[in-house]
C-alpha cells in the first residue's frame, strides 16, 4: 500500500480495537497518523506503536461527541501535517438491553452522539481539506446498520443513521475526487463489547459468556479495511453471512428477523 506514504490519516476511536490496529498498520506503510479519542494515556501508547511501526503520530485527546472538540482536532491535524487525506470515523459504543427494560433513555442520545454525530462533526470540518487532496472518507459502521438487531436498538439506530448519511454524502461528492467507504463488520474481537451499556445506561463490564466463537479477530478485520481503502471501494460488507443476509432481507425479511433474534439470544444468554 505504497500510496499511503506521507499521507495524513485521522482516526477517531483510535485508543483501542479497530482504530488502534488500523493506525498501526497504516503507520507501517508510511502514513502520518492523527489519533483522536478521550483516553490520553491510551492514545499516547498507540502513538508510540505507530512511531515504532515507521510512521509519524499525533495524539489529540478529543471528546468526539461534541462539535467544538472535533473542530479543534481537525485544526491540529492540519497544523501538524498540512492537510488531511483520509478520515476514518471509527468512534463507537454499543448496548445490550431490550427497549422495554430501558430505565435511562439518555443512553439513546449518548450512543447517537458518539456513533453518528461524531462522524458528522469530524467530516464537516475535515471535508474541505480532504477535497483539496481528493482523499477518502471512511465510516466504520456495522452489519447492524443494515438490519435491525434485538437488544441493540440504540446502536442499530446510530449505525443506520451513519449509513444513510454517508450514502447521501457520497452522491453529493460525485465529481470531486473524494471517495466514501462504508465498512460493515459483524462481531469483532474488540473492547467495545466490554464497554456496552445496559438498561440503566451504565457499562455492563465483561460479558458473562465466552464470545470467542463466531467472532472475527481484529487483525483480519483491519486487513479487509486496508484492502478496501487501497481499492477506494464504496462499501465493505464483512463475512459471508452478512452478504447473504443483505440478499435475504430483500426476499425474506421475516427470516432475517428470526436469524437476528437467534444470533443475539445465543450471544447474550
Amino acid at each position: 500500500m505504497a500510496s499511503m506514504q506521507g499521507k495524513t490519516v485521522v482516526i477517531t476511536g483510535a485508543s483501542s480495537g479497530i482504530g488502534e490496529e488500523l493506525a498501526v498498520v497504516l503507520a507501517s506503510r508510511g502514513a502520518n497518523l492523527v489519533l483522536a479519542a478521550r483516553r490520553e494515556e491510551e492514545l499516547a501508547r498507540v502513538a508510540k506503536r505507530c512511531e515504532q511501526a515507521g510512521g509519524r503520530a499525533l495524539s489529540v485527546p478529543t471528546d468526539v461527541s461534541e462539535q467544538e472538540p472535533c473542530r479543534r482536532m481537525v485544526d491540529r491535524a492540519v497544523e501538524a501535517f498540512g492537510g488531511i487525506d483520509l478520515l476514518v470515523n471509527n468512534a463507537g459504543i454499543t448496548m445490550r438491553a431490550r427497549f422495554d427494560a430501558v430505565t435511562d433513555l439518555s443512553l439513546y442520545e449518548r450512543i447517537m452522539r458518539v456513533n453518528y454525530l461524531s462522524a458528522v462533526y469530524c467530516t464537516h470540518y475535515a471535508l474541505p481539506h480532504i477535497k483539496a487532496r481528493q482523499g477518502q472518507l471512511v465510516a466504520i459502521s456495522s452489519l447492524t446498520g443494515k438490519t435491525g438487531v434485538p437488544t441493540r436498538t440504540a446502536y442499530a439506530a446510530s449505525k443506520h443513521a451513519m449509513q444513510g448519511f454517508f450514502d447521501s454524502l457520497r452522491v453529493e461528492l460525485l465529481g470531486t475526487g473524494v471517495d466514501v467507504l462504508v465498512v460493515s463488520p459483524g462481531f469483532v474481537d474488540t473492547p467495545i463489547r466490554f464497554t456496552a451499556v445496559g438498561p440503566d445506561g451504565k457499562p455492563l463490564g465483561k460479558s458473562r459468556r465466552d464470545e470467542s466463537g463466531n467472532t472475527m479477530d481484529v487483525h483480519t478485520c483491519v486487513a479487509q479495511i486496508v484492502r478496501a481503502i487501497e481499492r477506494r471501494q464504496r462499501e465493505l460488507v464483512m463475512t459471508a453471512q452478512g452478504k447473504v443476509g443483505m440478499f435475504l432481507k430483500l426476499v425474506a425479511p421475516g427470516l432475517i428477523d428470526r436469524i437476528a433474534l437467534r444470533a443475539i439470544q445465543e450471544r447474550d444468554s
